[in-house]
């Protein structure tokens, strides 16, 4: 699929969630079924994906913390698919530097570090080390809410 300057528009305007494909058309001066048909296009090219997001600082009892992990195995692909199925897992990243993956993860009340450490990671062969980042403060850190 070609993403042109319409579609970047259109993903632009989306940014809100809420805005309506009439309004949004009104804006670009196109109709309301050409974004429509290009909201639906990019949505099945996997190019677009709208979903409510939430600052997780704003719910009590849920931290966001990062994740560095350290593989023995080459097989980066392999196990950053593995891991971002895992309980918390918001996203992984492959990485170039000090770490093989970053791996973007939400605690909530009974579900923390100790938790995903010893229920999750422990599940995922080839860890070799992991380093925790606690975030303490973001800014413009949305998050599905995945619980």
């Amino acid at each position: 699929m070609k993403i042109d300057e319409i579609n970047i528009d259109i993903i632009r305007e989306l940014k809100q969630g809420k805005k309506s494909f009439k309004r949004i058309a009104d804006k670009l001066g196109i109709t309301e079924n050409t974004v429509r048909a290009r909201v639906n296009r990019l949505q099945q090219e996997g190019v677009l994906e709208i979903c409510g997001l939430v600052d997780p600082a704003m719910l009590p009892g849920h931290r966001v913390v990062i994740v560095g992990i350290k593989l023995s195995e080459m097989n980066l692909v392999d196990k950053g698919q593995e891991i971002s199925n895992l309980r918390g897992v918001i996203s992984v990243s492959v990485v170039t530097g000090r770490y093989d993956l970053m791996v973007l993860v939400l605690f909530k009340k009974k579900f923390g570090l100790l938790e995903f450490y010893t229920e999750e990671i422990a599940k995922v062969e080839g860890v070799s080390s992991v380093e925790t980042f606690v975030v303490y403060k973001s800014y413009n850190l949305k998050v599905p809410y995945i619980f």
